[in-house]
Formats: structure tokens, sequence, C-alpha cells
């Protein structure tokens, strides 16, 4: 007997963890201050590397940077940075480090101005798209809104954030759902699990 496989994810087949990422967090909405602080901090740290890296490291990271919890993080020392730099369970990138605790303290900072990073950061969601984009190559690096998002971040503070880690953080945090057409997510098929 042949079994036919299910349709493909967007991303994710064949790694567990890769694919657990996809079907329960990829393009959902996330808000709050240590969650949105968490993915603006790992998609600095994607720069440049797997994200499938990033999520194997994802509990060190959680568990290095408090939670991310912001006034923890920014309360972080030179001799913390030191220490995260020897840390050989997280990417040891000190521009990445640094603007991790400079990025908690542009929250604090935004919360001493009487705002949030949750209403910043959804203030520059777009409208949905009228249809869904039918291959990864229909799938923007950048948009108008991620620049908006990337100017304004910067504007308040944060580092190590440009337009095309702003745009996949839009797509991590649900701000847009760039689930491809024929995707599991969208179809409720069930994906090929290996």
């Amino acid at each position: 007997m042949t079994t036919t496989p299910g349709p493909a994810r967007c991303f994710g087949d064949g790694d567990p963890l890769y694919a657990e990422y996809h079907d329960t967090e990829w393009g959902r909405p996330v808000h709050g201050e240590a969650e949105l602080l968490e993915r603006i901090a790992l998609e600095g740290f994607q720069s440049g590397l797997s994200w499938l890296t990033i999520l194997r490291k994802r509990d060190a990271f959680r568990e290095v940077f408090a939670g991310f919890d912001p006034e923890r993080v920014a309360a972080m020392t030179p001799d913390d940075v030191e220490r995260l730099l020897s840390d050989a369970r997280i990417v040891r990138n000190r521009a990445k480090i640094e603007a991790t605790v400079a990025n908690g303290r542009a929250v604090l900072a935004l919360h001493e101005a009487g705002r949030t990073l949750d209403e910043l950061f959804w203030s520059f969601a777009p409208p949905p798209r009228a249809e869904r984009l039918a291959t990864w190559q229909d799938v923007p690096a950048t948009t108008d809104e991620s620049k908006a998002l990337a100017k304004a971040l910067k504007k308040e503070g944060f580092r190590f954030f440009g337009p095309t880690t702003a745009y996949a953080a839009m797509q991590a945090c649900g701000l847009v759902d760039d689930h491809l057409a024929t995707c599991p997510a969208v179809t409720g098929a069930n994906p090929s699990v290996p």
C-alpha cells in the first residue's frame, strides 16, 4: 500500500521543532511587551543565520534574557554582556546582545512616555491581503509598513532592526499572514509529518 504525502507546509517539513513552530506560532497574533521584545530580539539574532538555529536555542535565550522581561533585560550590565558572550547555548554576537539590552531599555522609555511596544508595533499592521500568495517567490522581503516600523523603532532607540528584520517579525507576530494558499494551515489539510 502506498501512502500519498499530504500538502507541504510553507516551511518546516522535515524537522519536528520547525514544523511545530509553523503550525502553532508563525503568523498568529502576538501581544505583550515581553512577547514582542522576545520576537524582536530573536529576529535580530537570526539575521545571517537559519531560523531553525534560533528555535533550537530559544529556551536558552529565554533563560539568559530573563524571559525577555523588559525591566530585567534593561538592567543588564556590561558584565552580563561579557557573561553571555561566553555562553555557547546562545548566539554569541556582541552587537546583537547589546542591541537586545538597548531594546529592553527602549521598551522602558516607551512606558515612561505613556506608550507601549504593543501599541507601537501593531500600529504598523497592514490590511489583510485580498488573496493569499501562491509561492515563496511572491513573499516580499520588505514592505512600506516594515520600512516604516523599522524607522519608528529606530527613532525610539531600538537597534539591530531594519526593514527586512521588521518584515520577518511582522510575519512571525501575525501582523501579516503569509501562509501560502496551499499551506495546510490555510486549507485545513493534515500536513505530512516525517
